[in-house]
Order: C-alpha cells, then structure tokens, then sequence
C-alpha cells in the first residue's frame, strides 16, 4: 500500500475532544498514548498484526481516501486496525474514512445487543467527527454495500479487524471478492493482545499448552498505544448524516428482550467501569471471584465483547497495580488473555466450534456412549428459557442472565452442565445452551461462549473446559449421562458459597 510522495508533509497534532471533560484517568491514559509516539505515524508499529487479505498492487494514483471497515472493534482509541488505517491515510496523505455495515439480523441477537451496539457506535461517530474522520453506518451486509462505497469513494485501501467465528469471516471473504482488484485489502487483530495467527499456527489443547506461548510474545505486543490524532487531511466531501431512528427501523430482531439497566454503552462508560474494577474489586479478584455473592468480578465483558474497551488497555491500566494485588493481577491476566485467547484459538482453527463434533474424540466418545442414559428430568427449551425447573439455584442463574445479560462465571459452568443432564441428547443440550446464551448474554456469540475457560457453552456437552484445560487428565470417574466429564452438582455448590442468598436474590417474580 503505497504510492509517490510529492506533496508536502501536513503537520499532525492531537486534539482534545470538546464534547466533555477527561477525567484525571482519561487524561493520564492519553499522556501515556502521547508519550508512546505523537502520532501513529511516528510509531513503530508491528507489522505482525497484520496480514493481506488480498494482495493489491501499488496504492493507485488516483485514489482519494483510506478506508477502515469497522467490525468487532467498535472504539477509536486502543484500537490497532484504525491505527494501521490512520497510519498509511498519513503516509499516503489522504483522508480517512471509517464505516460500519449494520446487518439486519446476527445470530440470536436481539434490540438488547443491537441498542448496545448502536449507542456505542453513536459515541464513535461523534468522536470520528471531533478528529476529522468520517463515519459512514451502511445498511446492509458488507457484500452488497461495501464495493459500492469503495467504487464511489475512490477507496486506495481497505482495512478490517478481526474475528474467529464463521459468519464474520465468510463476510470477510465475500468483500474480498467483490472488491476491485486494484484495493489492497488488510486485515488486523485489533481484539488479541498477541494476533490470533501468531500466537499459535495451530489449535491449542489446552491452556497449558498456549499458556507459554502467550507469554513469550507479551512483551513484544503488550505495549502502549500512540493516539489516534485528528487527521490533517479532510475529505473531500463529508459523510452523510446517519439516521439512527432509521437504523433501529431496519433490524430484523427480537424487541421482547429489553435492554438491562445496569451498563450503559460506550467506550467512555467501559472505561468507568474498568476504573471502579480497579479501585473497588481488584483486590479481591483473586480471592473471591468463584463467589457469585461477592462483588470481585470485572464486569467488563459487554465492552470487551463489542470492542468498546480494549482489552489490552484493561490489561495495561490492571497491571500498574500487580506490586499492590500481585495475585489478583496475575489471575486478571490468565483470564482475560490466556483463557479468551485459548478461546479464539479453537474457533479460528476448529470449524466446528459450535457442534459435538469440535470435542475432541474422547469427550465424543464419552457422551455417545452415555447419549441413551436415562436423565433424571427432561425439560422443554420454554421450562429452561423462563427457569422453571426443580433445581432454585439454576433457575436464580437463569434469570439473572435473562434480567442483567450477564451471569457469573463460576454460575455459567454449572448452568451449562445442567442443561446437558436435563435434556434428551448432548445435540439438544447444545442446541439449547447457545439459544439462551446468544438470546440473553450481552457478551453472547463471542469466543468465550463457544470454547473458553470461564463463560462456555461448549462446557456442557464437548466438555471443551474441561479437555482444553487437560484436566481431563485426572481421570474423572465414569457416571450416567456425563461419562468421564466432570460433574457438578448442587451439594457441591453449597460447598463453596451462600446458595440460598444467591437463590433469593434472583427469585422469580410475579411477572414471570
């Protein structure tokens, strides 16, 4: 992606926003962004967390703007793909153009997910407007719309973010071919702290095995980041006022599933909310995560989920605290990158991360041989939905998620391996897991959902928790309907927190 320089060099400058004060935090993280390179341009970026999606020629001489195609990531700052855009927009001396292509439907989505989203994207755009940067929010998929805007735009370079799962990257590959073939595309993982496809060139078995891996290449990619600055070169002509009310109009989703009272969308929200983890919980996280009734737990996942914050800036602001809380610090850490990139691991490299067929060969085993077991209730996908069984605890984990869209960590595992007990095949089990997960979680259809450590629905039937962790390797005993996964249950649960203060919290209401 380059082209002739002949023009002189525009002086580049970081500006505030106008549209509200930074607080002392805000300010402080800025000054560290500063302080890492004035600009990106400055800054020695790495190369490594980019790849081409499709190898174009030379920039063309004719093109008049840098386009970033805004996916996972939805945040301006902390964010190395609109980085890598802004970056050769500043080379090449061109403007830069960001966009968003708002799908009618994805996955089991519902207006709860999609306010979230569209709210967080508000806060983008007016932040793209303070910084010279157009914001375009397309209606449609990425296929029927992008080309066009790239045709008419004079787009000289395409850039992208990255996802693992399979309905993003097939819309990945349908851009890539209807784009001209003169458009140099790339993609970045602006979501991983180390790049999905260099942390491990296969699929991991276990966190021991990407444990080291991980933290080998930390200290190349755990670093600062330099500023997104105001972009010295404006467009020719700017982007067209964006009809939000339009844009609700045109989802095709659940509006039954409303949105939840206690996160509020946006970057600069995620960001109070990981300041409050920091000041307020941190030095419990080590001690009391596993303890539903305890306030230890980051909450950050909605915004991490949507890219709203960057996980690795929730990691860099953590790790200032690691001579104070060192062990918290440390479990942050093996959670929110070791285990959540375990989990984009095994869906980037197993096609088959949502069915029975991406365990590994002794889970499948296990559960066929255990498929006909006679289970002590059988509930319909309805008695699930609205938490009607006989067990109060699940029930009270249920409707958490359905009143919060989120559920504790420690809860999820035993939910998930429940549904699998109580239903008529490990098929079902999963076929009902990811419906409610994706249905209710704010952080549904993501990674984490399908392989990862703490929040899984794979756990209940592949036992991917439990096999990717190896510990599996123990050599749990064979039972009904689990086979050698493990087996929770409710005595257990009594074992390791208050139950009935959990149960009481979460009881049903009269409205349900």
């Amino acid at each position: 992606m380059r082209r002739g320089q002949g023009k002189r060099k525009a002086e580049v400058k970081e500006e505030p926003c106008a549209s509200r004060r930074r607080t002392e935090e805000e300010e402080a993280i800025q000054e560290a962004r500063r302080r890492a390179a004035p600009s990106v341009r400055e800054f020695k970026y790495n190369k490594k967390r980019v790849r081409l999606v499709s190898q174009g020629p030379d920039l063309k001489d004719d093109a008049r703007c840098i386009l970033y195609w805004m996916c996972r990531d939805q945040r301006v700052q902390d964010n190395w793909a609109f980085l890598y855009a802004q970056r050769l927009a500043l080379k090449q001396e061109l403007p830069l153009r960001v966009c968003f292509c708002l799908v009618p439907k994805f996955l089991e989505a519902t207006i709860r997910h999609y306010r979230f989203m569209l709210r967080g994207l508000q806060e983008v755009a007016e932040e793209c407007a303070e910084l010279n940067i157009s914001f375009h929010l397309l209606l449609g998929y990425a296929k029927d719309v992008l080309p066009t805007f790239v045709a008419e735009h004079g787009v000289g370079g395409l850039v992208t973010d990255f996802n693992p799962l399979r309905l993003p990257r097939q819309w990945v590959e349908d851009v890539r071919e209807r784009l001209p073939e003169d458009v140099p595309f790339a993609q970045v993982d602006a979501h991983n702290i180390v790049p999905c496809w260099v942390a491990s060139p296969k699929q991991e078995y276990s966190a021991r095995t990407i444990r080291g891996k991980i933290h080998a290449q930390l200290p190349e990619f755990l670093t600062e980041f330099p500023p997104v600055v105001r972009h010295p070169h404006p467009p020719s002509c700017p982007a067209e006022p964006i009809a939000w009310e339009a844009c609700y109009s045109s989802l095709q989703v659940d509006h039954t599933v409303k949105e939840v009272e206690w996160a509020t969308p946006g970057t600069a929200a995620g960001m109070a909310v990981l300041k409050s983890f920091i000041a307020e919980r941190l030095k419990s996280f080590s001690t009391h995560r596993n303890d539903p009734n305890k306030a230890a737990l980051s909450n950050l996942s909605p915004w991490l989920h949507f890219g709203q914050v960057s996980t690795q800036r929730a990691i860099l602001e953590v790790q200032k605290h690691r001579r104070n809380y060192k062990d918290s610090v440390d479990a942050f850490v093996e959670e929110a990158v070791v285990r959540r990139e375990l989990a984009e691991n095994f869906c980037y490299y197993n096609e088959n991360y949502d069915s029975v067929q991406g365990a590994y060969d002794w889970a499948q085993t296990t559960l066929k041989l255990h498929a006909k077991d006679k289970r002590p209730y059988l509930y319909s996908l309805q008695e699930l939905e609205q938490g009607t069984t006989h067990d109060p605890l699940w029930n009270a984990a249920q409707l958490q998620m359905v009143r919060e869209g989120k559920m504790h960590g420690f809860l999820r595992m035993y939910w998930a391996k429940k549904i699998l007990e109580w239903t008529r095949s490990p098929e079902e089990a999963l076929q009902f897991a990811i419906y409610l997960n994706d249905r209710y979680e704010l952080d549904g259809r993501d990674p984490n959902g399908y392989g990862g450590e703490l929040t899984l629905v794979s756990l209940c039937l592949a036992g991917c928790l439990w096999s990717i962790c190896g510990i599996h390797d123990q050599g749990w005993a064979e039972r009904p309907i689990f086979g050698k996964i493990r087996y929770m249950n409710y005595a257990g649960c009594k074992r390791k927190f208050d139950v009935d203060r959990f149960e009481r919290r979460y009881a049903p209401t009269h409205s349900q």
